[in-house]
């Protein structure tokens, strides 16, 4: 009788329960995918035309598709590695830091984190750069249609970034990230929509009577008509940077294979996805990267929707720019919320007996609810969002912080620590043929990565040359 109850039990376990302990995980390879997509579309598209129009109709096109097999090809070797040792029956990663650290361990282990945070960082920094600049745009939009074209219409960024500021310090004042579930639902939507109407305007756009005036070329813009033979070397490595940055998504691989079910194997469903996933994203780039160019030419603004290429219908570019600003909202979050919980468990582990660190005060709100007030988290996540706003207001220079992010998450998050744990995982012998391919394949993107970060940083140095912050 004891024995039934127990095997009673054991079933009511497992069909509760994963072997990990954890709620029985239901995710197939259609919703990774779909939530691959959703983290994978965002800013980066709005400067593919530019990037296009840097490196023109053979490199930039030929470049989206090898960064998007390489990032397929990485991601497979992730997929390889959530159970370890054995990828089907072993221990599961949850986290790609876990992965990391539970199979290399050591210093990359440090070095991960460290390239993990610093691009957390910056994408938030990106991001306010971004939301403002589009907000700016709207206005400028407005200006250009009630008083024309001619019109400088100059507006500053400054103002619009302290709004953005505001609001993420009030939405970061939300305890747990799960109640922020509906606000990345809201972003994964307002991303699709942008990019939709940056494509349906650079068709529009093509198809308009002033077809066939926008100058394009072979290698792109060009020396001595365009731009000097020093700027054209600086744009192209910084343009390879911006479509980096597009293709920036392994870190969140391990995560989204953490939402699969266990049958099939998790490896199997993930590689599937990412296939789907990742062409989709690279039809969408594709699509807005040589429209857009398509469009304006060696023109192209270095941000779709506040370069201006666009004036009419000017209610539509309103909209996409909207868009752009609701998404960021939700992004921010998504991207500074591992911040805000890093430093607040060091804080918790540090001061243990500290009421200012580890005590919530529940304060009844009218029509909203009971929230939940810690004085640590307030004066920290505020501190947090003010010091970004900072940053963002001394290097408001989208296409520059764009590929410089680009160059300094790709190699270390995107291709070498995917090759790394694969390697040690499978147990490849030293200098084997498959050790040597992969090895070369990890130098080739550790030298485009400092090349594109060499590009936008002087790209940076330049505009500061013209740029007085806070003026």
């Amino acid at each position: 009788m004891g024995s039934h109850i127990e095997a009673q039990g054991n079933d009511v376990y497992s069909s509760k329960f994963d072997d990990d302990g954890h709620s029985k995980r239901t995710g197939t390879w259609v919703t990774a995918s779909a939530h691959i997509v959703t983290a994978v579309i965002g800013s980066g598209v709005l400067s593919l035309a530019w990037a296009v129009a840097q490196l023109g109709w053979i490199a930039g096109p030929s470049i989206l598709l090898v960064f998007s097999v390489i990032t397929l090809f990485t991601s497979f070797l992730l997929t390889d590695c959530y159970r370890y040792p054995d990828p089907v029956y072993g221990t599961r990663n949850h986290t790609y830091k876990a992965m990391v650290k539970n199979i290399l361990g050591g210093i990359q282990y440090q070095f991960c984190a460290l390239a993990q945070y610093t691009n957390l960082v910056g994408t938030g920094i990106g991001y306010t750069i971004t939301a403002s600049i589009s907000m700016v745009a709207i206005k400028r939009s407005n200006c250009f249609h009630k008083y024309g074209h001619q019109v400088e219409c100059q507006v500053s960024n400054g103002p619009y970034m302290v709004l953005f500021a505001v609001t993420q310090i009030l939405i970061s004042q939300i305890p747990d990230f799960h109640e922020l579930s509906a606000l990345s639902i809201i972003a994964a939507v307002m991303s699709f929509g942008y990019s939709s109407i940056a494509i349906g305007l650079s068709i529009a756009k093509i198809a308009g009577e002033n077809h066939g005036m926008a100058k394009t070329s072979l290698t792109g813009v060009i020396v001595g008509e365009d731009v000097t033979s020093q700027e054209k070397l600086w744009n192209s490595f910084q343009a390879i940077g911006n479509i980096a940055f597009a293709y920036c998504f392994s870190q969140v691989i391990v995560e989204i294979q953490n939402t699969l079910k266990s049958s099939p194997p998790e490896n199997g469903a993930m590689k599937k996805a990412t296939t789907a996933a990742c062409s989709i994203t690279t039809m969408f780039y594709i699509l807005c990267g040589l429209l857009g160019y398509s469009a304006f030419g060696n023109k192209a603004p270095g941000n779709f929707f506040t370069g201006f290429g666009f004036y009419e219908p000017y209610w539509l570019v309103d909209i996409g720019n909207a868009f752009v600003v609701v998404h960021l909202v939700g992004a921010y979050q998504v991207f500074t919320q591992p911040v805000f919980q890093l430093v607040e468990s060091w804080a918790g582990e540090r001061w243990p007996q500290s009421k200012f660190t580890t005590k919530e005060y529940r304060v009844g709100i009218p029509m909203v609810g009971t929230y939940r007030f810690n004085g640590f988290r307030m004066i920290w996540r505020t501190a947090y969002v003010i010091f970004t706003t900072v940053l963002a207001t001394m290097f408001p220079f989208f296409n520059g912080v764009v590929g410089l992010l680009g160059a300094f998450s790709f190699w270390p998050l995107t291709v070498h620590f995917p090759i790394e744990l694969y390697l040690v995982r499978t147990k490849v012998p030293k200098f084997s043929l498959l050790w040597i391919g992969v090895k070369l394949l990890s130098a080739f993107c550790f030298i485009v990565t400092l090349v594109a970060a060499v590009g936008s940083i002087i790209g940076i140095v330049t505009d500061l040359k013209t740029y007085h912050p806070f003026k």
